[in-house]
């Protein structure tokens, strides 16, 4: 059996890796086989867990697959044992929903092809009751073209990581030529396959090799993921009817399309098949953590979101017609009836918020896409020396520039669904939940206070930086925006366009901390990665959430 160790796990050793990929001849089956893009776990509960591989056999056709779920990494106790059958109709991927196991554990478990075994894994129980200090590593945005999937590996090296949770964009939908391209192409890393995906064999494709990295494997192995997808894991700018990244007339249908990548998306990631009945890509789901706190995982691009709305029909008109079209498209945005979760999906977090509460849950955490805050752009003309204004390219001033005409500053974020973020809050009140909504989406780090309409405090919002995605800092290199952004929002208490990396978020049962941690670079495998801001959140006394504090003393540097 090939043991997952910690050189292993994180391809410091040439064995380990050679270990993974190897191929030999089997017992039991035809041909040879190879476990090239490593194991993964996910959707734990207090008793069941999903374990995932993927294999690649050399002779088309059914592989049987035996695997196995122990309590000690030499797999000495074996707990759990099956088979299961796999083939080209799910991409000769495994995915097993072993039951029976004890909460609060720590489990190892492994493959086996013949005499073919895969790297082993590392995965966790939720605890069944009690408010033990809970710790989830946050991520989002992944381009592979952009850079080293550097932060996956400083999480694969923590000890400390009872989980990841992922908020979508795992991988990128675009070719060669498309987003990322240029810098994929100096540093000789891009696209497989080179054109766009559209069609299932190219979603396949480009998750075996996002899949094929080590870093990424290694995180894979050594914690259970908590994974919802944003609009990347299909198109760019996603909702139930298109994407702002789909055209017909040239890509077919989008419910085709769509299909696809919901498809691919759940033979290559560790999630729970939607129940019997529900749509496939209905993935919003809960999970109690004991008595600390329910994660929400929200699906919110595929199922009923409303129509793509952007700023760039105003940004376009003449200067005596910007403020007439933005009154228009600003009544398309404050339509009651417009929405992002859906009804049926509205009615299911509004109970299950309510049901957390009653039972003594001290935390509602949304595993969410998009900035939820209340976000308008600041004015860069006058927070920039003209010298660096001047240097803002005019399709950058166009979306910079939005707030003077009233428009928030990022219609794909709540910001676009007013009224759907304003229903979420009555729920959410309605309950007494003290929210903490994880965000990703905006390749930015942000700490933020949430207000509904009244002004009232609702939660606080986290959203994490990018794994490798260019952010505003990248595109518009000026530090004043890291500052100008807070200054111009009332909710907005951290920003910062520049970092690369994720954030450590830290349940216990009187508060809740975030730290974002950041690596100094994605274009080189070899990096340090340090923490760039604390921020505390605790209840306060009516239900709400206390505002934010930000701790001194936090700068801790490791090296990569």
């Amino acid at each position: 059996m090939t043991k997952l160790t910690r050189r292993g796990a994180l391809g410091f050793g040439a064995a380990g890796l050679a270990a993974a990929c190897a191929t030999t001849e089997s017992t039991s089956y035809a041909g040879k086989v190879a476990f090239g893009h490593g194991v993964a776990s996910g959707d734990p509960t207090s008793s069941r867990v999903i374990i995932w591989t993927r294999l690649t056999p050399d002779t088309p056709g059914p592989v049987p697959v035996r695997w196995a779920v122990a309590r000690d990494p030499e797999f000495k106790t074996i707990i759990r044992r099956g088979a299961v059958s796999t083939g080209p109709e799910r991409d000769y991927t495994v995915k097993v929903d072993v039951d029976g196991l004890s909460a609060g554990q720590v489990y190892y478990y492994w493959f086996t092809v013949g005499r073919t075994t895969s790297p082993s894994g590392i995965t966790r129980t939720l605890p069944a009751n009690g408010t033990a200090d809970y710790k989830m590593a946050v991520v989002s945005c992944a381009n592979w073209p952009f850079g080293y999937f550097n932060a996956y590996r400083e999480i694969a090296k923590r000890k400390d990581v009872d989980a990841v949770i992922c908020l979508g964009d795992y991988i990128y939908e675009y070719g060669q030529e498309g987003y990322g391209g240029a810098i994929g192409k100096q540093l000789g890393r891009n696209h497989e396959p080179a054109h766009e995906c559209v069609k299932l064999a190219d979603y396949r494709t480009r998750y075996a090799q996002y899949r094929s990295d080590t870093m990424l494997q290694a995180a894979h192995a050594a914690a259970p993921w908590f994974c919802t997808w944003d609009d990347h894991e299909s198109a760019n700018n996603s909702y139930s009817e298109g994407a702002e990244n789909h055209q017909t007339e040239t890509e077919g249908s989008w419910a085709d399309r769509k299909a696809a990548a919901v498809q691919a998306y759940m033979e290559w990631m560790p999630v729970r098949d939607p129940v019997a009945g529900s749509p496939r890509e209905a993935i919003y789901r809960k999970f109690d953590i004991g008595d600390l706190a329910t994660l929400f995982l929200l699906e919110s691009r595929l199922i009923a979101r409303g129509m793509d709305l952007t700023i760039d029909e105003v940004g376009l008109a003449a200067d005596n017609q910007k403020q007439a079209v933005a009154n228009a498209l600003m009544a398309k945005v404050n339509d009651p009836n417009r929405t992002l979760l859906g009804p049926q999906q509205e009615a299911w977090l509004a109970e299950g918020l309510k049901a957390s509460v009653q039972s003594g849950k001290k935390w509602q955490v949304l595993g969410n896409q998009v900035t939820m805050a209340k976000v308008k752009m600041p004015d860069l003309q006058k927070g920039l020396p003209a010298e660096k204004y001047g240097q803002v390219s005019a399709g950058s001033r166009r979306f910079w520039e939005s707030a003077k005409y009233g428009l928030p500053w990022n219609l794909d974020s709540w910001s676009g669904f007013p009224a759907a973020r304003e229903r979420l809050y009555v729920s959410a009140k309605a309950a007494k939940a003290k929210l903490v909504t994880l965000t990703g989406d905006t390749h930015t780090a942000w700490a933020n206070e949430l207000h509904d309409a009244a002004g009232q405090k609702r939660g606080v919002e986290f959203g994490c930086t990018s794994i490798t995605s260019n952010g505003a800092g990248d595109n518009m290199p000026f530090e004043e925006i890291n500052w100008l952004m807070p200054e111009a929002n009332e909710e907005v208490v951290f920003y910062n366009a520049f970092s690369k990396g994720y954030t450590l978020l830290s349940l216990k049962a009187d508060q809740v901390e975030a730290e974002f941690i950041k690596v100094s670079t994605v274009r080189s495998p070899d990096y340090f990665a340090s923490t760039d801001a604390k921020f505390i959140a605790r209840p306060d006394e009516v239900g709400g959430m206390g505002g934010l504090q930000r701790p001194m003393g936090s700068g801790a540097i490791t090296s990569g």
